[in-house]
């Protein structure tokens, strides 16, 4: 509780942040029983607490008294706690109690604390005090990695022959067209496996593309067009679609606008001049400059980083 707290792990679906988290308190726990250690979800501590206020007095103090003399405190998914006034309010009192009081604090979430909307600034401020570490989706070789640890693992637990018999380019193939979470890379794994012991054969290459092939579209992103990268763009800077697209030059636009174009150079497959008509009819070189100037962003602003891959995110999950 000295040196990296609060520690915050923030980060999309399935990407382990939970699993992180409560392998932190299984690890104090293990090196101290006597350690007074607490995993709960923010929804669980939300219903906990407005029991307490409907309930005696004495439930208050009980509720207060739990939470206050813990050594360790792990909370999951604190995005829940936006609009939940009275829930930060004593969240606030309680991290501070155990703040103060070199107890360690740990929290996740499915962005950057930044992000959340409606969180108290005094909240909020506490949250990004300590070490804030943000989870990306694996890149290929850990995929491949973490599928052969899975797999390694199953054929552990089972005596079925057919798990043995997972050749090494169908794990390249799942490697290769999944790149969302750890969740869909295992989902693809079960159903092979459960496929070959359904048929009682040997997993080919063919086999493998036919079986995952609606795995493999839905893990890829669906219908990103430019008009859904600038609407998502201008809701997160709370700006309207007319100054993304209009001629304004003001710096609360031209940033969220240099974001739309970047991003639309990222995620789609129109030229700099198509692009540039889209944002307004600028020219080419405007669009290539306003790339390149994020592009160059992003290397040493870690905060515009994760704002990138939060829009992202978004875009991808965007239905109209």
């Amino acid at each position: 509780g000295k040196r990296f707290n609060p520690l915050l792990l923030y980060g999309g679906v399935g990407l382990g942040k939970t699993h992180l988290m409560q392998s932190i308190g299984n690890y104090l726990f293990q090196r101290d029983e006597k350690l007074k250690i607490c995993y709960i979800s923010a929804e669980s501590f939300t219903n906990e607490f407005i029991w307490s206020i409907g309930s005696k007095i004495k439930e208050m103090d009980k509720f207060k008294s739990k939470y206050r003399n813990l050594d360790v405190l792990l909370i999951d998914d604190i995005h829940f706690l936006q609009n939940k006034e009275g829930t930060q309010e004593e969240l606030f009192y309680t991290f501070d109690t155990l703040y103060n009081s070199f107890k360690q604090i740990v929290f996740t979430c499915d962005r950057p604390i930044s992000e959340l909307k409606n969180l108290t600034e005094r909240l909020r401020s506490r949250f990004e005090r300590g070490l804030n570490v943000d989870l990306q989706p694996p890149k290929y070789e850990t995929r491949r990695a973490i599928l052969e640890k899975k797999l390694e693992y199953m054929r552990s637990q089972s005596s079925s022959q057919f798990i043995s018999f997972i050749p090494d380019e169908v794990i390249d193939l799942i490697a290769q067209n999944v790149e969302t979470n750890v969740r869909d890379l295992e989902s693809c794994l079960t159903k092979i496996i459960a496929y070959a012991e359904l048929v009682q054969n040997k997993i080919t290459l063919d086999i493998a593309r036919q079986q995952l092939r609606d795995k493999f579209s839905s893990a890829q992103p669906e219908n990103i067009n430019i008009d859904i990268i600038q609407r998502v763009v201008s809701d997160d800077f709370n700006i309207s679609l007319s100054d993304i697209r209009g001629k304004k030059r003001t710096k609360n636009v031209v940033l969220p606008r240099q974001i739309a174009m970047y991003l639309a150079q990222e995620l789609t497959e129109f030229s700099t001049t198509e692009l540039g008509m889209e944002f307004g009819g600028r020219d080419h070189t405007t669009v290539m400059h306003s790339c390149q100037k994020i592009r160059e962003a992003i290397i040493t602003d870690s905060k515009l980083d994760s704002k990138i891959q939060y829009l992202i995110k978004n875009i991808k999950d965007y239905k109209k």
